[in-house]
């Protein structure tokens, strides 16, 4: 039986990038919030998204201060939408986090940070990374991996290409198909191979194909792990 909270839970605010993973995570709070706050509840939530395109243009340029404007302006709306705390399911441009914060008028959970507790918590050791090849290049795991004693283990170049690939033009697009699928189950398998314990889905519309049912390694899916935590935060820090 669901357990209700006594005070109103805090508002969370999504600032989103691309629309899959900000959907996935907006519909697991939703879904999930009755577990706490009892049938039909959840906590209020806010999600602003500027087109994607706008962040595109950004990582191709390397422009990370363009990144952190973008999610800055996003901040500044759901602070005056009256959120109380901010996400943001998208693991790549956290690479702009550090230039954001400081900044912020509302403070944020980190996804790779709430990553990085719960696969210490379940005793992962080496776990291999999926995403984009500008987050899988970046030091936005690897970081907080190593805070948590965790070591990082990237794919090939060449696969990693693939999963780029796969990412950009077929999973932010609403496109999923058994091919894709497969080739991540294979990439996987790669990082099995290498020693690693579990993988991140570290780009937050890889959970919409593959999860630890099908994949050859524990998957820990970053979506959801951040939904959780801001559904967590949102409950234990009630107004």
């Amino acid at each position: 039986m669901a357990s209700e909270t006594t005070g109103k839970p805090a508002h969370i605010g999504i600032v989103g990038c691309s629309a899959e993973g900000a959907a996935l995570c907006y519909r697991t709070i939703c879904t999930e919030g009755p577990q706490t706050l009892g049938p039909h509840a959840h906590p209020e939530v806010t999600m602003h998204t500027p087109s994607l395109s706008d962040y595109v243009d950004c990582l191709e340029r390397g422009d990370l201060d363009g990144v952190a404007g973008l999610m800055l302006r996003s901040a500044e709306k759901l602070a005056g939408a009256g959120a109380d705390f901010l996400i943001c399911p998208d693991n790549t441009i956290h690479q702009a986090f550090d230039r954001v914060l400081p900044r912020s008028p509302l403070p944020w959970l980190h996804i790779a940070e709430e990553v990085a507790k719960h696969a210490a918590a379940n005793g992962y050791t080496r776990l291999g990374l999926t995403g984009t090849r500008w987050l899988v290049d970046s030091d936005v795991y690897p970081d907080k991996l190593a805070d948590a004693g965790i070591e990082c283990v990237r794919p090939p170049d060449d696969i990693l290409n693939g999963i780029d690939h796969r990412i950009m033009n077929e999973l932010v697009n609403g496109v999923f198909t058994n091919d894709t699928a497969a080739y991540f189950r294979d990439a996987i398998d790669g990082l099995k191979d290498r020693g690693c314990d579990a993988v991140i889905l570290g780009c937050t519309e890889i959970p919409l194909i593959v999860d630890t049912a099908n994949a050859p390694l524990p998957t820990l899916d970053s979506t959801r792990i951040l939904a959780r935590a801001a559904l967590e935060r949102a409950t234990t820090q009630a107004r």
